[in-house]
């Protein structure tokens, strides 16, 4: 009988997915984010673009992808957005990086994992976009924490059952 030996986490659980998800998802969370905070003030608190990321990120398991996939969701944000081009898209580089860091090395198909994450990252990504406009563009902005905190909470929330969407457009390398 053959036993199969895997070297790491990364070879076990690697996901690609088909052309047409990986540019329609993320595109039509962009679109999403950017124009139903015009019509519906509540959407305000909800991040689609950073679950994209992180979920792309985390079912990739490779940094450099992540890496990228946030920087073009982020860029592409960017550009529909009266925001300088690049904030969005620094923010959710780091974001990608580290989603898919974490996800070599932590169980993130359960729900307590996808909702922490969900919560963490969003979070974070609204600390870099406040220190990108702060520190680096020197803009004298300052950082609604409550709002993304809410922000956050409410992400986390949305993020699980569409992620579970999500994981059934998952194919496996």
């Amino acid at each position: 009988m053959a036993v199969r030996s895997y070297n790491s986490r990364r070879e076990v659980e690697q996901y690609n997915f088909h052309p047409t998800v990986t540019l329609l998802v993320p595109l039509a969370a962009i679109l999403l984010q950017s124009y139903l905070p015009r019509l519906f003030w509540g959407f305000t608190y909800l991040d689609l673009p950073v679950i994209v990321v992180v979920f792309f990120s985390v079912a990739r398991r490779n940094p450099i992808i992540g890496t990228i996939t946030g920087a073009l969701i982020g860029l592409l944000q960017d550009a529909l957005t009266a925001q300088s081009i690049g904030i969005n898209g620094i923010a959710k580089s780091v974001v990608g990086y580290l989603a898919a860091s974490i996800g070599v090395r932590v169980d993130v198909e359960n729900t307590l994992t996808r909702v922490l994450m969900s919560f963490g990252f969003t979070l974070l990504n609204s600390l870099l976009y406040f220190f990108v406009q702060e520190r680096i563009l020197g803009m004298a902005v300052h950082w609604p924490f409550v709002h993304d905190l809410l922000r956050s909470l409410v992400t986390a929330v949305v993020a699980v059952p569409l992620f579970a969407i999500l994981d059934l457009t998952k194919r496996r390398e």
